[in-house]
This record gives structure tokens, sequence and C-alpha cells, in this order.
């Protein structure tokens, strides 16, 4: 079995067994990894303008924003851009701040036809602390994976 096999069977399992809506969930490591394994895959930030200006880029991310800012209200052209950027034979990478975001886009690209659709667990900026503070001992940023501020 290769790699890019094992990471797939591993989110897939992880995906079943928290009954997620979507294919898989993946760690950071992981999704960086099958983004460079898998032909055709590509990484889907949904973070908003403003997250990405003032928090960090991750380069070659698709960027399509799941809401706007500051009001939170749902991007109602999300599918069409999702569309307009990828193919139905892609494998999709969702990532956002905390992977909350990217779960639901995950899920409503999933529902509107992309079969193959992954959930980077920790998101961007990694879960919250006791304290209710990003602790930046997860997600993409903290695990040394490349990213930029702009």
């Amino acid at each position: 079995m290769g790699r890019l096999t094992e990471i797939l069977q591993l989110a897939q399992s992880r995906a079943r067994e928290l009954k997620l809506p979507y294919e898989g969930a993946l760690t950071p490591a992981e999704a960086y990894e099958l983004w460079h394994l898998a032909p055709g895959a590509k990484l889907i930030d949904v973070r908003t303008k403003a997250e990405l200006d003032w928090v960090g880029r991750v380069p070659g991310a698709i960027e399509i924003e799941w809401q706007d800012y500051p009001g939170k209200h749902p991007n109602p052209h999300f599918l069409q851009a999702l569309k307009h950027s990828v193919t139905t034979e892609s494998l999709l990478l969702f990532l956002c701040r905390s992977a909350n975001r990217s779960g639901a886009a995950a899920k409503a690209a999933t529902e509107a036809g992309f079969p193959d659709c992954y959930n980077i667990l920790e998101g961007f900026e990694g879960n919250k602390d006791a304290n209710g503070q990003r602790n930046r001992t997860g997600g993409w940023r903290a695990s040394g994976l490349p990213w930029s501020q702009s």
C-alpha cells in the first residue's frame, strides 16, 4: 500500500468514526502530503479575505470565502466559485481557521456532487486553549507547513 492510499484510508476511517458527512478528515501534515501526492488535489481555503490578509495565506491554495467579514453572512456564490475553480474529479482539501467552516464547506461541496471532499482538522490556527485563545500548538501554521504573511 502506497503512502497516498494510506493517508486516504486513514482520513476516511476518521470520517466514518466521527460520522462526518464528507469523505474524510485529515491532520494538517496529512493534508499537505496528500496535496502533493494526489494528482489533481486542490486546497480550498475558505477563510475570509480579512483572515488571509491579517493572519496569513497558504501558497497555491484556492481562496473562496465561505462567509464574509465582519457580518459572517454566508457567501451565496461559494458553490458557483468552487465549480468554476475545480472539477468534480478533483480531490478537495478544505481549510479554515479551526475546521468548522471548512467542515461546512466540505459538506456543501459533497452535497453539490463533489465526491472527494476532505476537511483539514485543526484548521490554519489550531484549536482554542482553556482560556479561549488559539495557542498555536496545532493547525497548519504551528505544524510548520508553508504559509506567508501578506
